[in-house]
């Protein structure tokens, strides 16, 4: 009996689902940008995960398995909804943050607007790698790209991140005036 077999028998899938809940919703989230949203694909990802379980043709390869499936469902709602979303709109709150110095959460705000301006194509390999750890080839498994292609969107999306969030480390903080402006 094979491993995949095993897992099925003893009632295992549940549990491995269950232990991804969290990256696949935080991913889905960065993607989404809709908490609920985020929710309702991590749960289409769980159904077809379960009545699709038989083609996982490896167990190590679960996490990447299960991650093309949640990409699969994204595509599936944007193509379905088509949704246009003006990133002004969007709440910038943090359900899983305590509370912070208002300068971090001015800082925290300003670095997922930047995300969120990121094309989609970006935001989606930049969350892969950054937020849910896979190596580039996972990535491109996962959304059926070339790893070059992975690649060369990482790293425009770091760029664009870098010169978007660059004047963050020039501006000066509180009451701290740079000392060639309070020469002037």
């Amino acid at each position: 009996m094979n491993p995949i077999e095993r897992l099925c028998q003893r009632r295992e899938l549940g549990s491995h689902l269950e232990q991804r809940r969290d990256r696949l919703r935080r991913i889905a989230l960065s993607w989404s940008r809709n908490r609920s949203l985020a929710d309702d694909l991590v749960q289409e990802t769980f159904e077809k995960a379960l009545r699709h379980f038989r083609q996982l043709r490896e167990l190590q390869s679960f996490d990447a398995w299960l991650f093309h499936i949640l990409h699969n469902c994204w595509m599936d709602h944007l193509r379905r909804e088509r949704p246009c979303e003006d990133i002004e709109t969007l709440s910038n709150t943090d359900e899983f943050a305590t509370e912070q110095p208002q300068e971090r959460m001015d800082i925290v705000q300003r670095v997922r607007a930047a995300i969120a301006r990121l094309p989609l194509g970006q935001r989606e390999v930049l969350s892969l790698v950054d937020l849910a750890g896979f190596s580039y080839a996972e990535v491109a498994m996962i959304l059926e790209i070339p790893t070059g292609t992975v690649t060369s969107r990482i790293s425009r999306a770091r760029e664009s991140l870098r010169d978007q969030l660059l004047p963050l480390t020039e501006q000066p903080r509180g009451n701290i005036v740079p000392i060639s402006v309070a020469h002037a």
